[in-house]
């Protein structure tokens, strides 16, 4: 299997590189065919297959249109963060005293040379050190002078102005709406050998490099102000003075974006040091692109919404509909009300929302409140709506203590039936039994006779005529047919907040393999098991606690608790999507659990496979285990593991 998977992983290299290139090719050529995010998520997937990848050094290159001049300065590839976590990360080697942050635009590179004050040439990025000459064309750009003057003096400058070519959505809106984007009509219209068009285009400098004499600044600071001197259009400079304040500032430069003039996807991040051996590298250390994301946006909460699951409150917030992937998205949960305080989530809160991996949207950060802008705290429930107890507020949750609550019960019947899978025991079902109390806990299923059951599927009349139920007798064999529970599926079908199978498997696998110890520990030793913390291991005890009684009872009397297979899946997690052709997926799904594995609904980082007949398909499950690295495999390879 190993064989199959270095395989499949230099074919994914290859097709990776083979994109690319193809993409890099028309994007600096002015045709660029998919989005900066896509194109990013093909690069940060080769950075992770095969992070010493020469493409990964490399830049792009122009057509041979134009005449071809070597850079002053080297424009190579930043480094770049996707998210917050991913800057974080960064920041931990690149400690500074204060950050430097400027809009990262998104146009087209240029580089203007002066020799004495007087523009010689207009150098596009090319491959990095060389470029397309497009002199002509610059100089009918707004921002780009012939020659440098502070006053009514030129300015004795010889080296390079580096900025970006952009457009403004006002001219984009006017003249080029038929285009993609603004960039595109950009790249397209710099390199027209006629000029026609460079007019509506604009430079926007930042960056300089002098290759006579000192610098005319010391820092970066100091460079901004010296390009705004020279009247250059320039990049908005925000000071930081930590790595959450920069975090902070990204997230107000989301919320605005919309309104500012030109495109920008990102913010550049550097230190105030200007480093001139960094910049000559082919991919800069010392500063990085933080860039925007589709999985993130701003938007503001109108109301919180308590969703109950059992015995469990959840705070769900609500807020103006934003895109998030591709979806509208309105509402996110805050897990619990420690989350919801330690955020400072309010009503009319602006928040940052981020839908990472494609998966749930939640809320990530609070921005700091606007002058004028109205909040309101939020009220956290009191009682139980089903039973009126007092809530108990654990800070980690919020439940209905009673244990006798309907809502509760209900919900921990319907958690045994899923968890041990009784396939004909359906929810009205399980309601109906539960309303005409002949079921009021687990044990209670397992008491069933046919007789008790034919009343759900026929009517007086037909129970008279007929007497037998086949629907009744098939209930009642699926729920004898599970006398024999795997013990991390029986304390799992008991519904503990926060506990599922996989959860008890490794409480299994670390030695408490049986009822009796897992009543004899403690939550200091089950906190000390890999995957649980003091606040599951609190929980897990009281849910012990609260339901021994029929925990016992139920293995005692009516349901042998076998220990987990220690077979050929031992520790090993499957999902499984589209059609199977030997079996049902139900039938794969009990053959991984007998055989020591374990079943996931969805993809996950610590998801050992995915198996489906179609691994090339453009799926949300396909896609997204391909991103994160998940081995996907076919049918029969799953059959050959064991």
């Amino acid at each position: 299997m190993d064989e199959l998977f270095d395989v499949e992983s230099t074919s994914r290299i290859n097709t990776l590189v083979s994109l690319i290139k193809k993409y890099q090719d028309s994007y600096y050529n002015g045709e660029a065919e998919i989005s900066d995010e896509e194109f990013d998520s093909l690069w940060d997937e080769l950075k992770r297959l095969d992070p010493q990848n020469k493409i990964l050094q490399k830049v792009g290159a122009d057509s041979g249109n134009f005449k071809k001049i070597r850079h002053v300065m080297p424009m190579g590839s930043q480094e770049k963060a996707a998210d917050p976590e991913q800057f974080l990360d960064w920041v931990k080697n690149h400690v500074y005293p204060e950050y430097l942050v400027e809009y990262k635009l998104d146009g087209a590179s240029l580089e203007l040379q002066f020799e004495r004050g007087i523009l010689k040439a207009a150098v596009t990025r090319g491959d990095g050190s060389v470029g397309d000459e497009i002199t002509f064309n610059a100089k009918k750009m707004r921002g780009v002078p012939s020659a440098l003057y502070q006053g009514d003096k030129i300015v004795d400058y010889t080296g390079g102005i580096r900025g970006e070519v952009v457009m403004t959505h006002e001219v984009f809106k006017e003249f080029y709406s038929d285009k993609a984007n603004c960039r595109n009509a950009a790249n397209g219209l710099m390199k027209r050998k006629d000029g026609k068009g460079s007019e509506n285009l604009q430079f926007i400098a930042y960056d300089a490099f002098s290759t006579s004499g000192t610098q005319p600044f010391s820092d970066e600071e100091e460079k901004i102000n010296w390009l705004k001197s020279l009247s250059f259009y320039t990049v908005p400079l925000f000071i930081c003075n930590s790595a959450q304040q920069v975090i902070d500032y990204r997230a107000q430069v989301m919320e605005k974006r919309e309104q500012i003039e030109y495109d920008i996807d990102g913010l550049v991040v550097k230190e105030r040091l200007i480093n001139h051996e960094d910049a000559l590298r082919a991919r800069p250390d010392r500063q990085i692109a933080f860039k925007f994301s589709l999985e993130e946006a701003v938007s503001t909460v109108r109301k919180i919404e308590w969703s109950e699951s059992g015995a469990t409150y959840t705070p769900v917030a609500i807020f103006d509909e934003v895109a998030l992937n591709g979806t509208i998205v309105k509402r996110a949960s805050l897990a619990n009300p420690e989350t919801l305080r330690k955020l400072g989530v309010k009503i009319g809160s602006r928040v940052v929302v981020v839908k990472r991996g494609e998966i749930i949207p939640k809320i990530e950060s609070v921005l700091s409140e606007q002058e004028g802008q109205k909040t309101f705290n939020i009220e956290i429930p009191k009682k139980c709506e089903c039973c009126g107890s007092t809530l108990v507020d654990e800070g980690t949750r919020l439940f209905c203590p009673n244990k006798n609550c309907d809502k509760k019960i209900i919900h921990q019947l319907l958690k045994w039936v899923s968890v041990i899978d009784i396939r004909d025991l359906g929810e009205t079902l399980v309601n109906s039994l539960f309303n005409a109390k002949k079921v009021r806990c687990i044990t209670d299923f397992y008491k069933l006779k046919v007789e008790d059951l034919i009343p759900f599927f026929l009517n007086e009349e037909s129970i008279l005529k007929e007497k037998n139920s086949l629907g009744a007798k098939k209930v009642y064999d699926s729920i004898q047919s599970k006398t024999k529970v795997p013990l991390s599926s029986f304390i799992a079908g008991f519904d503990i907040e926060g506990i599922g199978e996989t959860t008890v498997q490794k409480l299994v696998e670390s030695g408490y393999d049986t009822i009796e110890k897992l009543f004899s520990a403690t939550e200091e030793d089950f906190s000390k098991v890999y995957g649980f913390a003091q606040i599951m291991a609190h929980t897990f005890v009281a849910g012990l606690r609260e339901n021994e009684d029929e925990i016992k009872s139920l293995a005692a009397k009516y349901v042998t608790v076998i220990q987990n297979s220690t077979g050929a899946l031992q520790g090993k997690s499957f999902c499984f999507t589209g059609e199977l052709k030997t079996m049902k997926r139900s039938e794969a799904e009990e053959l991984v659990k007998k055989n020591g594995g374990s079943i996931k609904s969805s993809v996950t980082k610590d998801l050992s496979y995915l198996v489906t007949n179609d691994t090339a398909s453009g799926s949300s499950k396909n896609e997204k285990a391909k991103k994160i690295a998940v081995p996907v495999i076919t049918e029969e390879e799953f059959l050959s593991l064991f």
